[in-house]
């Protein structure tokens, strides 16, 4: 049977009680918050009413023996990952595990590192923490520029965290980019804690490498941590998996507080259903993002020729340059006052996002040729 990704009106989008749409008026098309328009995966769905059918809304069982062994079975399969089950502990986000570990690795004062444009979160969370930012340049086509990194590393940097596939920019990291990172960071004892949530919506042309697989050097500084929940929209349901590859970092990742080591009961049950059974919607999500960006590709040039952007070969996010447009630095207020489209700001992204905005475009067909017409008439 098809999958059927039916994105509904506007209207109907506007009922979800979520980030993306609950927080602007009706009349306002949103292509922010990283989540899908798209229907979930029907064995999702069906595990989901069979727990609430059978009233199954208590604790979780920690570290969940079936969803890390589904987990290992996905990261095969899909991400040409060998994954020991006993190596992957269960916390509720992925962020949170970030900050459990930024807290495990790092003194109060000390240095932490990414690069930047970067997940917003990023730079508010993380110095709640108690340390200190420092930021990695990259190079116009989203690669690392290593010798930025070689200078945040003799500042003494105490961890690298390293969004991979990247966000905002959709850069798929190549093995011999992750390679030398390794080698920098491993030379320096400094650790990486690697970001692949977004690894699964890897597109067609790239190729994706688990940060645990790249070298010996990489197994020994790295921790990796990863979530069914972009890749199948299930972010409200709390649960994410950290992933290690020796005693060392499984010692790191002991030390997190034992009231982290929960998800959320309906998130663990989600998770494992998608690993298990999510392969064929999945696939077909893959594909409609390929589509949807292919369409960008060539209507973007068409209608709005001043934006400058490099197609992401990860993600459903576009990272677009606005700065030839004139709008100034936070061109997303522009185009929410005057074409009543949402897109992410920039600026939240650091100051290397002045003048650009983030558009998702995890949409259906004509929801993505409305939101461009939209931008369009925006400047007009």
């Amino acid at each position: 049977m098809p999958i059927d990704l039916t994105v509904p009106e506007l209207a109907e989008l506007h009922r979800r009680r979520s980030e993306k749409w609950s927080l602007h008026p009706p009349d306002v098309l949103s292509a922010t918050v990283a989540e899908m328009d798209f229907p979930i995966a029907a064995p999702i769905a069906e595990v989901l009413h069979e727990a609430i059918d059978r009233s199954d809304l208590g604790y979780a069982v920690p570290a969940d023996a079936a969803l890390r062994r589904s987990f290992a079975s996905f990261a095969a399969r899909r991400l040409a990952w060998t994954v020991d089950p006993d190596q992957v502990s269960v916390v509720p986000d992925v962020m949170l595990g970030l900050l459990e570990l930024c807290r495990a690795v790092a003194e109060p004062g000390e240095l932490v590192a990414f690069a930047s444009p970067a997940y917003p979160p990023f730079f508010a969370e993380l110095p709640r923490q108690g340390v200190r930012l420092t930021h990695v340049r990259l190079i116009d086509d989203g690669r690392l520029d290593l010798d930025s990194l070689d200078r945040a590393l003799a500042a003494g940097i105490r961890a690298l965290v390293l969004s991979s596939p990247h966000n905002p920019t959709g850069h798929v990291l190549a093995r011999d980019e992750l390679a030398a990172v390794a080698q920098r960071c491993a030379e320096r004892d400094v650790w990486v804690l690697a970001d692949e949530i977004h690894a699964p919506l890897t597109l067609p042309g790239a190729t994706f490498t688990a940060w645990l697989e790249v070298s010996d050097a990489a197994r020994r500084v790295g921790v990796a941590l990863t979530s069914a929940s972009k890749a199948f929209n299930l972010a409200g349901l709390k649960s994410a998996l950290i992933v290690t590859a020796g005693d060392r970092a499984r010692d790191l990742v002991a030390r997190i507080s034992p009231q982290h080591e929960h998800s959320g009961l309906l998130g663990a049950l989600a998770a494992e259903a998608a690993f298990e059974h999510g392969d064929e919607w999945l696939d077909a999500v893959l594909a409609q993002l390929d589509f949807n960006r292919s369409w960008l590709a060539s209507e973007l040039p068409a209608r709005l020729p001043a934006i400058a952007w490099r197609p992401p070969e990860a993600t459903y996010l576009a990272w677009l340059d606005c700065t030839a447009l004139g709008l100034g630095d936070e061109p997303a207020e522009a185009f929410l006052r005057h074409g009543r489209v949402a897109l992410s700001r920039g600026l939240d992204y650091g100051p290397e996002g002045a003048g650009h905005v983030r558009l998702n475009f995890a949409t259906g067909p004509a929801q993505l040729d409305e939101i461009v017409t939209r931008m369009r008439a925006a400047v007009s």
